[in-house]
């Protein structure tokens, strides 16, 4: 069910869209601003992103295809009517430069390095006819997985079908020109041998890094010496030949008509390259979009070879797809930590925009990542119990089964149901998954000292007052009042309403770490809600009677 946005009109949503400072809409008003220079009266607007298939998909992978089509999206709403694609292109004619450490069979490939993607066996299963085409396929079904609207592209079917033929003529007919913007770029031994062709041996198949001894434009040939010695001179047409990495972007922009590409920083330096390629190829540059790198939790670069940082299943294993959506939509252009601690706020913060959507004017809702997340259809749903006091519950009541943690959100929260809301069914799995991989193992219990102990049991008589139903408000009221009693944790540069002083956040966490056996949490009275007030009691019970929680 989508919520029902309150009336507005196409000219006033427009209006909205064209002042919105979400980062979408600020990249999609740089394509309006090119698509109005252009006088273009027909125009296809394409958007492009580019995958290595020398491994699987990844979480770099989704990020990308998934921001681009954010783009996409605002892109229409400010342009209504206007055609745009998304092609999701696969460079599997690269050649394969060393054999990937997950095949079940490293030998089985040697004989095949440096060959093409498409040309390399598959390693995996007799299902395919080549590594390329089985990561391609891995890729398609990684999209259509996540709904994504697309057109995949092959790099050798574009370069074999001919497709690619006119822009490999116009980079021999313009081969100096693209050599004075490459070879400043290199080092002096690499200029050495530089050409932006590289030819696929015909008679090993390999893809050559060897220099060019003569280029033909006229002709539309290149000479080199093959792998024997042999001089060799091949058509550069007809998938022959292949361009080097950095003349390709540019080249694939010039033939394509490429209006969109994103790409991560480490590409940042290069922008300069392809743009100048692309125009010396007779193509106008896109336009772009440069994004921060992942990092992980030590701060360090994540790479696919170290296998630091998360990958897309491990983030899915424990928490919704939109959750990760979130977090590619968040600061794209600042490095961030993507590791396991990032999850459970992830899933939070997008509940709470989604809670928040309906509430909102136009111009909020341009501005609310559920927009983007959605393509301007975001559903309906508002949890009754976060994902955070989800993972409390479980660690409190140590509940390994969805029915015992449904009794106490049922009993705390009436006419909440598994069936009414499927929604916080799906995150009360994901939460027991999650605890008992990452929160269980971490948990660090510790007793209490002698004002601790004195200030649980004026704690838990305090909460003894309380009716069995009462909100989560009052019992956190009911907290404050404990906590300003003792002096530790008085904290004078707050007020209480009485005026005196506040409360330290030492309170609360001296109480999770000695409950719950962790640093910090979710607003404690909320918590004390859900469990249930006797719960919360007979577990400080077991506290100052001396008991080890940690044992279960």
């Amino acid at each position: 069910m989508s919520a029902a946005p309150a009336a507005i009109s196409s000219s006033d949503l427009l209006e909205a869209a064209r002042v919105s400072k979400a980062w979408p809409f600020e990249e999609a008003r740089k394509l309006v601003a090119r698509l109005e220079k252009s006088g273009e009266t027909d125009p296809d607007v394409l958007f492009e992103t580019g995958y290595g298939p020398s491994g699987l998909p990844h979480i770099g992978t989704f990020g990308e295809v998934a921001r681009t089509t954010m783009v996409r999206r605002a892109f229409e709403l400010l342009m209504p009517g206007v055609k745009t694609r998304l092609l999701c292109f696969s460079d599997d004619m690269d050649g394969m430069r060393k054999i990937p450490d997950n095949v079940p069979d490293r030998a089985f490939l040697e004989p095949y390095l440096h060959m093409p993607l498409t040309s390399v066996p598959d390693p995996f299963t007799n299902e395919f006819p080549s590594f390329g085409h089985h990561n391609n396929a891995m890729l398609r079904r990684f999209l259509d997985t996540f709904g994504f609207e697309y057109e995949f592209a092959s790099a050798t079917d574009y370069y074999k079908s001919g497709r690619l033929d006119p822009i490999l003529k116009r980079v021999a007919e313009r081969y100096d020109e693209i050599m004075a913007i490459m070879l400043p770029t290199l080092g002096e031994e690499r200029r050495a041998t530089y050409s932006p062709f590289l030819p696929i041996s015909p008679k090993t198949g390999r893809v050559l890094y060897v220099p060019i001894k003569k280029v033909d434009a006229e002709q539309g040939t290149i000479t080199f010496d093959d792998e024997d010695g042999e001089e060799t001179t091949l058509p550069v047409t007809g998938g022959r030949v292949k361009l080097q990495w950095k003349p390709d972007f540019g080249a694939r922009w010039a033939a394509l008509g490429v209006d969109f590409e994103m790409f991560g920083k480490d590409h940042g330096p290069n922008m300069g390259v392809y743009d100048s390629i692309c125009a010396a190829l007779g193509g106008r540059p896109p336009e772009h979009f440069v994004y921060e790198l992942f990092l992980d939790e030590k701060g360090e670069k994540i790479s696919k070879s170290r296998g630091n940082g998360l990958t897309i299943d491990e983030w899915l294993t424990y928490a919704p797809t939109e959750s990760l959506a979130l977090y590619m939509f968040q600061r794209p252009r600042q490095a961030k930590k993507l590791y396991f601690d990032v999850i459970p706020r992830a899933v939070d913060e997008y509940y709470q925009h989604l809670a928040a959507y309906p509430r909102q004017d136009w111009k909020e809702r341009l501005g609310n990542p559920v927009w983007h997340i959605h393509g301007g259809n975001p559903p309906e749903i508002e949890l009754p119990v976060s994902f955070a006091l989800l993972l409390n519950l479980v660690s409190a009541s140590n509940a390994h089964d969805k029915t015992v943690l449904w009794g106490f959100i049922s009993s705390h929260v009436p006419g909440v149901t598994p069936e009414n809301h499927p929604e916080l069914d799906r995150l009360v799995t994901y939460a027991i998954r999650y605890f008992d991989d990452f929160v269980k193992p971490a948990k660090v219990f510790r007793a209490p000292d002698e004002v601790e102990v004195a200030a649980l049991e004026a704690l838990s008589e305090k909460l003894g007052t309380l009716s069995p139903d009462a909100d989560s408000a009052t019992i956190q009221n009911a907290l404050l009042d404990v906590a300003r009693a003792i002096e530790r944790y008085q904290d004078h540069t707050k007020k209480s309403p009485e005026g005196g002083p506040g409360v330290s956040v030492a309170f609360f966490q001296m109480i999770y770490q000695v409950l719950l056996g962790q640093e910090r949490g979710p607003r404690f009275g909320s918590f004390v809600a859900l469990y249930g007030i006797d719960n919360t009691r007979a577990l400080i019970g077991r506290v100052l009677a001396g008991e080890d929680l940690s044992k279960g």
